[in-house]
């Protein structure tokens, strides 16, 4: 499922997640400001093991160069798909690139005979919201999210937000 598109005099490369393109995964994500990084769950293991089991729906947007530009963690428990780390580095964002991943996840949970999708954007973060509401994805009031943490040892780092933004 791999599309080049041209934006703004660059061609941009949107692919399936592999495990070798964690490194350039995790620069891209220390760069996104309010972002939240588990020290378990976003460890090299753990993200190696999430593309292992969902090798087809992950998928990232590079550079001629090679350079990640956007990502989305992406898989299914067999019921329905989960979006994780949706993600497109500031200088590429409005040109329609995250659109463009979101769109190649669905079509491989469509592939697999999913058929919701969920995610989880933080109140704070008032561009990933904007975001979803743009693209049409509908917020739900009517239940609440729960959590329970088995391992209290995967702590959340959030990057420092931009004061810009």
């Amino acid at each position: 499922m791999t599309q080049k598109f041209q934006n703004n005099d660059e061609e941009i490369l949107i692919r399936p997640m592999r495990e070798e393109d964690y490194d350039r995964i995790r620069e891209l994500w220390q760069t996104i400001g309010g972002f939240g990084i588990r020290s378990i769950d976003d460890s090299r293991e753990d993200i190696e093991r999430f593309i292992r089991r969902n090798p087809d729906t992950s998928v990232v947007a590079q550079t001629p160069e090679g350079k990640v530009i956007g990502s989305i963690l992406c898989g299914n428990d067999g019921r329905q798909g989960s979006l994780y780390h949706v993600c497109v580095a500031k200088p590429y964002r409005r040109r329609g690139i995250g659109t463009r991943l979101v769109s190649f996840c669905m079509q491989a949970l469509q592939a697999e005979k999913i058929n919701k999708v969920t995610l989880i954007a933080f109140a704070h973060n008032d561009g990933g919201n904007a975001f979803w509401k743009q693209i049409g994805w509908n917020r739900r009031s009517d239940c609440n999210y729960y959590e329970f943490v088995l391992n209290t040892e995967n702590i959340t780092h959030f990057i420092e937000a931009d004061p810009a933004v």
